[in-house]
């Protein structure tokens, strides 16, 4: 049950988001989840016996980058053509956890740096969402973060075509979630998506906001 606090202010505010995200998130990464993780599987069950013959995921991370503007808004990237994996697809900053950072949180930072020139001076990371399990072999731990306002972006043209804000409002009104059916490999295969006007937010991206959405509304 909210407290009078988190219900007094907007959850597309930041102060709002704020106090909901103090409840919602967890503070450090989720470990031995009492339930499963979400993940590409939930949606294809016939899928779900190949997790135990799976290698140990790989760990990852990606920022969650909300825009503290008037309105909420979530930033976005939309990957190059070019790229070896999940070219053209939209994305959050991230990438594999190396050696030398000493938390998801450190992971999240630097790819954003990396990726976007996001400066890490403006990010106030607030929590983890739930890991996500993907069908590529990787343990994705969505680290939330506000961003100040008067942040610039160098986008690295190598893996970044494009950034683009999507207003919070909009990924949160479960209205707007779909699942859609693509053939991979010769099998139907469903997934999370988002359009949003001419961007196509599927996949890991979509499932990671859902979740935010299950954590933050459906408690």
């Amino acid at each position: 049950m909210q407290d009078a606090s988190a219900t007094a202010a907007s959850p597309f505010s930041e102060a709002g988001f704020r106090l909901l995200a103090g409840r919602a998130l967890h503070q450090a990464p989720p470990v031995n989840p009492l339930s499963p993780e979400p993940g590409d599987f939930d949606l294809n069950p016939d899928l779900a016996a190949e997790l135990a013959t799976h290698v140990p995921p790989r760990p990852a991370a990606v920022l969650v980058p909300i825009i503290a503007r008037a309105g909420l808004s979530v930033l976005f990237t939309h990957r190059t053509d070019s790229l070896r994996h999940h070219a053209g697809q939209i994305s959050f900053p991230g990438g594999k956890v190396e050696q030398e950072d000493r938390d998801p949180v450190a992971t999240a930072l630097r790819e954003a740096q990396e990726e976007i020139g996001l400066d890490p001076a403006f990010v106030d990371p607030l929590g983890y969402l739930d890991a996500y399990r993907t069908g590529t072999g990787y343990r994705i731990f969505p680290v939330v973060a506000v961003i100040r306002e008067g942040f610039g972006l160098a986008l690295d043209p190598r893996e970044v075509a494009d950034a683009f804000e999507v207003p919070l409002a909009f990924l949160m009104d479960a209205r707007n979630h779909k699942t859609h059916i693509r053939t991979l490999g010769g099998a139907e295969r469903r997934f999370h998506a988002i359009p949003f006007q001419q961007r196509y937010i599927w996949g890991a991206t979509a499932g990671i906001m859902k979740n935010m959405h299950e954590r933050f509304f459906s408690a």
